[in-house]
């Protein structure tokens, strides 16, 4: 989306109410109950919702419960872990320490970090905020190590970890991939800085003056929370609780309500933040980065600047132990929704839609029609194959089923409705996908382009599906070690499938093959060669994991 259209549109909603916020009558809250029906019962999890229109708490409701064990009901003053998205609050402490002339977003980070490894590229400010510096995810890499949510972790142990990478995964600007370690990082810079860690810096320049009572970054798991929601996740029989004890800051850790949120969403309007309630300081966090390339990004700083339903949208979500987050605004409208859940089954962005239906109702612009294109039998079978990921190793395979093109992905498949020649649209999964084909990089066999708001989100060469013996299995069995992340990981065969384990962990991932030599499960992809395997993440992250009693591991 061009960043001008945002811009006109967030300066606009300073000074008019749209039509919508003053025409449009409010709902049936029958209608809202509905949509959070699941989670109404007194033996459930469940959500707190707030509706914000024109400055005010249209309705806020509260769906099943807070805490199971004392039988506490959830509340718009119950207290969430908001997950990522407190990234938009460190982000502002940034853009005020900035505003200070303390810092500038183009600074060096290593300005303010000096132990972090110099990769060779200057990595700034603006590269962390944007998602853009090629820096290994930190919460990947303690995955890895075996270090589960519940443990209790501190900011000198992530630190520990980040500098002790010995790579990163791109040059920075190169290309976006989300890493919850530049907003770690960002709680560093402004220790560093402001004298203060982020807890205290956000409680005197941010919550406090914007009567944020309930809100505070948690940097210590021992402590007393009023209020506070028990995150949960479903298990056999009902539920069993899953809660964090990590006390590190800037890519989570906000604690808050629907009702202090409105507060928040507030000052996007009208800003009373800084020494002179500068507007520009928190739209800024909502301008869209920019790849070196001069690729329009659609995030801002910890920002999601996007697109719905043909209205322009700034939000962000959050997901962190059984705790899921939204906030969504909708800034031409005045119109905002915040879903916080304590189960980790809810889907809190899908919930905040559904509800934004109801009140924008008809105001909302219609889908526009997709033109449907009949395809020849000879370019339908030049689609036909395999396509593998060539970031995290994933298979795709599009296959004819009942006369239908079909693709099947890791346990789901759905039919592709041609809108072009080359571009198609999903049908049967739960969100729809757009997927382009082109030609291979061979220049003779066709690739596979996953599509969204118009930029690449990954693309699949054309692959060779391959089924290994048991005995080949066997011969990739063992235990292997990586340096870098501190740990090894267990290699076995079981059932006719490969599986894996990181660090201390007891529980597997089971890897499914997808190329000679490849495997695939939950997210990873593991390409072995001899004696060791190639661990690759979505996100970049290659590590190389030696088998141990064979050579030196590195």
């Amino acid at each position: 989306m061009d960043h001008k259209l945002l811009w006109r549109a967030l300066l606009a909603t300073t000074i008019l109410v749209s039509p919508l916020t003053a025409l449009a009558a409010e709902p049936a809250e029958s209608e809202i109950d509905q949509i959070f029906a699941a989670y109404n019962r007194p033996d459930s999890p469940g959500c707190a919702f707030g509706i914000y229109r024109d400055g005010r708490l249209a309705l806020a409701r509260g769906y099943g419960r807070a805490n199971l064990e004392l039988d506490t009901p959830i509340t718009p003053r119950s207290v969430f872990d908001i997950g990522s998205t407190s990234k938009q609050f460190t982000a502002a402490a940034i853009a005020l320490l900035a505003e200070d002339k303390k810092l500038s977003l183009d600074d060096d980070v290593r300005r303010f970090i000096p132990e972090l490894p110099n990769y060779g590229h200057t990595i700034t400010l603006r590269h962390l905020l944007n998602h853009t510096s090629g820096l290994r995810d930190y919460l990947s890499l303690m995955d890895l190590a075996g270090i589960p949510t519940e443990n209790w972790t501190t900011e000198e142990d992530a630190l520990a970890l980040i500098v002790r990478q010995k790579a990163s995964n791109f040059v920075p600007g190169e290309r976006w991939a989300y890493s919850n370690t530049g907003f770690f990082l960002l709680s560093q810079v402004v220790k560093r800085v402001s004298g203060q860690s982020l807890r205290q810096f956000a409680e005197e320049q941010i919550f406090k003056p914007l009567g944020m009572v309930h809100s505070h970054f948690h940097d210590d798991h021992g402590m007393i929370v009023l209020g506070r929601a028990t995150a949960y996740a479903p298990a056999v029989g009902g539920f069993r609780i899953d809660m964090s004890n990590f006390e590190q800051l800037g890519d989570g850790a906000v604690m808050t309500t629907v009702e202090d949120l409105l507060l928040w969403d507030n000052n996007f309007y009208r800003n009373r933040l800084g020494r002179t309630g500068n507007p520009n300081l928190i739209r800024a966090l909502a301008i869209p980065g920019r790849l070196a390339g001069g690729e329009t990004l659609d995030y801002g700083l910890g920002l999601v600047v996007g697109n719905w339903r043909g209205l322009p949208t700034v939000s962000h979500g959050g997901s962190w132990a059984g705790y899921r987050a939204e906030l969504l605004r909708v800034p031409g409208e005045k119109f905002a929704v915040a879903c916080l859940c304590n189960v980790a089954s809810a889907d809190p962005s899908a919930l905040a839609r559904r509800v934004g239906e109801v009140y924008l109702g008809s105001r909302l612009p219609a889908p526009p029609a997709q033109p449907m294109v009949k395809l020849d039998t000879a370019r339908v079978q030049l689609l036909l194959g395999a396509y593998r990921d060539v970031q995290v190793g994933t298979l795709w395979q599009v296959v004819l089923e009942a006369g239908q093109l079909t693709l099947k992905t890791a346990g789901a498949s759905a039919r592709l409705v041609a809108r072009s020649a080359e571009e198609f649209q999903t049908v049967g999964l739960p969100v729809e996908l757009t997927v382009r084909f082109e030609p291979g990089s061979d220049g003779r066999s066709m690739r596979l382009v996953r599509v969204e708001n118009a930029r690449r989100a990954a693309i699949f060469e054309s692959a060779m599906a391959y089924a290994p013996t048991a005995a080949e299995l066997t011969a990739l069995t063992g235990e292997y070690r990586n340096s870098e992340v501190g740990a090894s990981a267990t290699v076995e065969a079981k059932d006719g499938k490969l599986q894996v384990a990181f660090g201390r962990r007891t529980n597997t991932t089971s890897l499914t093959p997808t190329v000679r030599d490849g495997f695939y499960g939950a997210g990873i992809a593991l390409d072995f060669d001899r004696d060791a395997f190639v661990l690759r993440l979505r996100d970049g992250l290659r590590l190389r994991y030696v088998r141990l009693g064979s050579t030196p591991p590195t």
